[in-house]
């Protein structure tokens, strides 16, 4: 998949695509029909994806608290998976939060990508003021030559498939449900961090990953899924427990991800993580001594290992 920053000065090679357009924070199943109908109107045309870079919520509320359910890289990386030849990541900022909806459809769509068709959801604004709507967007497509697709949220009340809900249902500590709204496990990628290697001391060598920046799920531990997209053992997959929260028994610290992979021997520092959350185990706990937290961990990893074991 090729990513592009801007929509000016890109090679001719870039033109002519049939977009997805939206946030797309998740890609859950509703983001998905989104680019299926992009790739089923392309008609053999390369099939793009146009976001922003930042979330424009974060732009235009940077105080908020964290909200995002994937990093840039995880959301590059989910769109792969779904045959996306060309991510569009649309720096978002004063220009682009200036301009109209006409003149994001003659500027962006029309003169910097010539996109051939755009598919976007029901729900989709766009434009200074988010003034444009789905039904704007195809009026202004008839008139600079692009076609647009609108399609309608799936589900209906509680049942309707959003962000808003995928991100109740991990805070709640419920990824099996979150993953039926996604149609994927809920993943958390980035580097492996260099941290206080507490774990080694413990017996259970852990993976340490920063959360800064997203929604945090219920603090707690998790059996996971763990792919390696980086270096040597790139592309494999192994079981593992991990725990998210501040580790309250060793003082105060920032949330992160802490992941023990199971009957695995290695260096993973600075190579890339994808970790699954597949089951809610148990609450985050304060400990009074270290030996308690051992014992904890081992009936954690043996759960762990127990609700895997058919994955």
């Amino acid at each position: 998949m090729h990513i592009h920053c801007d929509w000016t000065g890109l090679p001719a090679s870039t033109r002519g695509a049939s977009v997805a357009m939206g946030n797309f924070d998740g890609v859950h199943r509703g983001h998905r029909a989104v680019i299926d109908a992009a790739r089923a109107a392309g008609e053999g045309r390369p099939l793009g994806v146009i976001t922003f870079e930042p979330h424009p919520r974060e732009y235009f509320q940077p105080d908020a608290p964290p909200f995002r359910l994937m990093n840039p890289e995880a959301r590059a990386n989910r769109l792969a998976r779904l045959g996306v030849e060309h991510l569009y990541e649309l720096p978002f900022g004063p220009v682009l939060a200036g301009l109209t909806p006409e003149a994001f459809a003659a500027d962006v769509l029309c003169a910097g990508l010539g996109v051939a068709h755009a598919a976007v959801g029901e729900d989709f604004r766009f434009g200074k003021g988010r003034a444009g709507d789905a039904a704007s967007l195809e009026a202004l497509g008839r008139r600079h030559g692009f076609g647009t697709t609108i399609l309608p949220m799936i589900g209906n009340g509680q049942d309707r498939v959003s962000s808003t809900a995928i991100r109740e249902a991990l805070a709640e500590g419920r990824p099996r449900d979150a993953e039926a709204m996604l149609g994927h496990w809920h993943r958390i990628e980035g580097p492996v961090l260099h941290g206080e290697k507490r774990g080694r001391t413990l017996g259970f060598p852990t993976a340490n990953m920063d959360l800064t920046g997203l929604h945090l799920p219920r603090f707690g531990v998790y059996a996971v899924l763990v792919d390696i997209l980086t270096g040597p053992r790139a592309g494999e997959t192994h079981r593992g427990a991990a725990s998210i929260g501040v580790r309250p028994t060793f003082g105060v610290n920032a949330p992160n991800l802490e992941t023990f992979i199971l009957d695995f021997n290695g260096d993973l520092y600075d190579r890339h993580l994808s970790v699954a959350l597949i089951e809610f185990l148990r609450p985050e706990t304060s400990f009074l001594c270290a030996n308690q937290l051992i014992i904890q961990m081992e009936q954690d990893v043996a759960e762990a290992r127990r609700i895997l074991a058919g994955l």
